[in-house]
């Protein structure tokens, strides 16, 4: 006969990860009011509702900050990012003069799925990187990679660490490591650069001390 009845408009919409579906889907953002009513017909306001996100496949509705999460395609093209500028950070500390650690740090960017990457295509930006003016300065991170390639490593990992697990946050660090020891034991910039990545990784320097350590074992 009566009950509560609320009433949804959708005030934008986009692509989310759903939690309850597992995976990229469609989304509607809405806001509601509640309504009392009777016989069905909605009579007497009784507040407002939301805002929620609605899942165009599932349905469910979550909190907003389910949107705070990057969808599946967007997180990919994240790690991506953060592989090949991990990679540039440890060339930058002196690892374009060999080749055996170009045809290393060409391989783990193509693993992370730029498949066209190229030890020259690295060694050219590496190269640009280098004539950048911004070098020296306190921060012995970008004294030793380059003041702009510094700034981009704290943009590009920032984001990504708190949506990627530890364990995932090592084994990026340890990447970036194993280049760094093709050709030998770290030098003093990569042991900095190789701590600043640990650092935007939101990795305690203990933890990162320990997995540069355990790099140089081998398994």
């Amino acid at each position: 006969m009566c009950g509560v009845r609320t009433v949804w408009d959708t005030v934008g919409d986009g692509e989310f990860f759903c939690p309850g579906c597992g995976g990229d889907r469609n989304y509607r953002h809405l806001t509601g009011r509640h309504r009392f009513t009777v016989l069905g017909l909605p009579l007497v306001p009784r507040g407002s509702a939301g805002p929620v996100v609605e899942c165009a496949a599932c349905h469910a509705h979550f909190p907003t900050d389910v949107l705070d999460h990057p969808t599946t395609t967007r997180f990919s093209a994240m790690l991506r990012e953060a592989v090949h500028t991990v990679t540039l950070a440890v060339l930058a500390a002196g690892g374009t003069t060999s080749r055996t650690v170009l045809q290393a740090a060409a391989a783990v960017v193509r693993d992370a799925g730029l498949d066209d990457c190229t030890q020259e295509q690295l060694y050219t930006i590496v190269e640009v990187l280098a004539a950048d003016a911004g070098h020296g300065g306190t921060d012995p991170a970008a004294e030793a990679c380059g003041a702009a390639l510094a700034i981009e490593l704290h943009e590009v990992l920032g984001p990504l660490a708190p949506h990627l697990a530890v364990p995932g946050r090592e084994k990026l660090l340890l990447q970036g490591a194993r280049i760094a020891l093709t050709d030998g034991p770290y030098s003093q910039a990569e042991r900095e650069v190789l701590t600043a990545v640990g650092g935007a990784l939101q990795l305690c320097p203990a933890d990162t001390a320990k997995l540069l350590e355990a790099a140089r074992t081998p398994s």
